[in-house]
């Protein structure tokens, strides 16, 4: 295990050496221009793979609570040498972070020269399992999409350009850091994407509780992208039209499942049957 550098103590919150974690919620609602910030121990590991993996994703530093430094020590090893440490006590980490952080671990990330849709739905393997949002606003749920992808075998999650950012705190958090491992782009429109799909060999199976046919009748094959809705008004009509549909049947009196929960459960249906779990 390599050498850890010894933390570096942080006494003032206004020090400029952490400028970057100050007010983390406001400016979450403000963009960080290519960074991110990850938080609690499970994604900060995430993130050390992500370091390794040379795909674009990096640490830059890591701040965390005093009383957790000990523990992390393995953790820490892993991350390259010039990544610095900032250590604080309670009342400094919570007035750098602008709320209480119980979980008093956090890291500044960056995202540079990650593949495009294009080049992402290129590198995917010739047998190989695509889940594809249109206008997913929700970051839980973005985080949760992201989180059953990784489970169910995914190979990259393509969003159009009017989803939020899976690469926001909390989606980073809710989805266990599985954002930051799981290749995904964010571009163009909803039908540009399928078109992109299509042409590149795969059956697009769209979930909306009026489709055609269900989950469990989607059939194997060596490429499939399951696409998935905005929250409430799920896929438009015209997207509907241009794909097969399935349903995911279910007691009457709720209109539709979470967009999250639902695309787990296409997803594990067709994992299962192109024997990806």
């Amino acid at each position: 295990m390599a050498a850890v550098p010894p933390p570096i103590r942080i006494e003032d919150p206004a020090d400029p050496r952490i400028a970057a974690f100050v007010s983390i919620k406001e400016r979450d609602l403000t963009g960080r221009q290519g960074r991110f910030i990850a938080e609690g121990t499970v994604v900060l590991r995430m993130l050390a793979a992500a370091h390794r993996s040379g795909r674009g994703i990096t640490a830059e530093a890591i701040l965390l609570l005093e009383n957790r430094v000990a523990g992390l020590a393995e953790l820490l090893a892993q991350f390259p040498a010039d990544v610095p440490v900032f250590v604080a006590d309670a009342p400094v980490f919570d007035a750098i972070a602008g709320f209480n952080m119980h979980r008093g671990v956090l890291a500044l990330g960056r995202s540079d020269a990650m593949p495009g849709r294009d080049a992402l739905i290129a590198a995917v393997p010739a047998s190989s399992l695509v889940l594809a949002a249109c206008g997913i606003s929700n970051h839980d749920n973005m985080g949760s999409l992201f989180r059953n992808a990784a489970a169910f075998g995914v190979d990259a999650v393509l969003m159009d350009e009017s989803s939020c950012d899976p690469m926001y705190r909390k989606s980073i958090r809710v989805s266990v850091g599985s954002a930051l491992t799981l290749p995904f782009s964010r571009e163009g429109t909803a039908a540009e994407l399928i078109d992109r799909l299509l042409t590149a060999g795969f059956a697009i199976w769209g979930l909306s509780p009026r489709g055609e046919v269900d989950v469990t009748e989607i059939p194997p094959a060596p490429r499939t992208a399951l696409l998935v809705g905005t929250e409430g008004e799920g896929l438009p009509q015209a997207i509907l039209s241009a794909v097969r549909t399935a349903r995911i049947r279910q007691r009457p009196g709720l209109d539709s499942l979470n967009v999250a929960m639902a695309a787990g459960i296409a997803l594990h249906q067709v994992a299962s049957a192109n024997g990806r779990i």
